[in-house]
């Protein structure tokens, strides 16, 4: 159970069942999903609506812009302090820590859709690519030689071992905040365990299963503009859902532009915040698509690969 607070517990025995679901550990994520129940017993307010909003788009850009795209691909730079606030924000999207995220990522480039790839939905189907796969013994890992830039700042090495503090932190300030409202403003008809259900458990739900889509549903549904090894595809709707991801087949194309819409229709919200964030210093040298890379590149079989 130390497993719960402290992800190196246990990290050095050996891995004997690789692919077995570790129920004890994973009793938070099936607790995080029964509590979501709660809106039945808590109702419903416009601002406790707001706040689950709001909290999805902050975090999922902390997903998309910076566990992402910063910490996966280096696809821009930024300064040290900044790196750390995103990464404390994309802890608390309880997606675990930015090394442990960046290594799974980084690997499933490596080997997207082999027998290696441990969410590949072609290769292992869909409830298991998922979710199945980060529930088990050797998805709660890291394979830390393939990270030994990010380890190098002892910050980071403290979130990721300690990663479930940061959303603790942030249901606590959820209940704290809705006590205070009630209190002080009871006219917007909210309270600690309203915000609490809305803010944390339903938005930070909402926020994984849009997020993990990009695993599952774009291998598997989607046009496909370039001939990549895998069968990563293009999908508008998961695009609008996770600010920009699911234009999935481009970014395998190359994965280390910051943008993943790499046309103008293309809808990339994670891009055009990126673009603000330099534009005010915040964030530099955005990697570009090169332009010998935007043409459409055919099938072995002479098709556009489209479905």
């Amino acid at each position: 159970m130390r497993q719960w607070f402290d992800t190196e517990a246990g990290a050095e025995g050996p891995d004997r069942s690789p692919e077995r679901i570790d129920w004890l550990r994973v009793v938070p994520f099936i607790g995080l999903h029964l509590a979501c129940l709660g809106v039945f017993v808590v109702g419903v307010s416009w601002i406790a609506l707001a706040v689950a909003a709001a909290l999805y788009a902050v975090r999922m850009f902390a997903i998309t812009g910076f566990y992402h795209r910063y910490f996966s691909h280096k696809a821009f730079r930024t300064s040290r302090g900044l790196q750390f606030v995103f990464a404390v924000l994309g802890a608390a999207s309880v997606q675990r820590g930015p090394l442990w995220w960046a290594a799974h990522h980084r690997n499933h480039h490596r080997h997207s859709d082999t027998a290696r790839d441990v969410h590949s939905p072609v290769v292992r189907g869909f409830v298991w690519s998922h979710m199945g796969w980060f529930l088990t013994n050797h998805g709660f890992r890291t394979d830390r030689s393939v990270i030994r830039d990010l380890e190098r700042f002892p910050e980071l090495r403290l979130l990721d071992r300690f990663d479930i503090l940061v959303p603790v932190a942030l249901a606590a300030a959820l209940y704290g905040s809705g006590v205070l409202l009630e209190r002080h403003a009871p006219g917007l008809g909210t309270n600690g365990p309203q915000l609490l259900v809305w803010g944390f458990f339903v938005s930070t739900v909402v926020l994984f299963h849009a997020t993990v889509t990009i695993n599952s549903l774009a291998h598997r549904w989607g046009s496909r503009r370039f001939a990549t090894r895998d069968n990563s595809r293009n999908n508008w709707l998961l695009a609008l859902l996770t600010f920009g991801e699911g234009w999935h087949n481009n970014h395998h194309h190359f994965p280390g532009s910051a943008r993943q819409g790499f046309r103008w229709w293309e809808v990339d919200l994670t891009y055009y915040v990126l673009r603000t964030m330099a534009a005010l210093g915040l964030v530099w040298d955005l990697k570009p698509v090169p332009a010998a890379m935007r043409g459409v590149r055919r099938m072995p079989d002479g098709s556009d690969g489209r479905t």
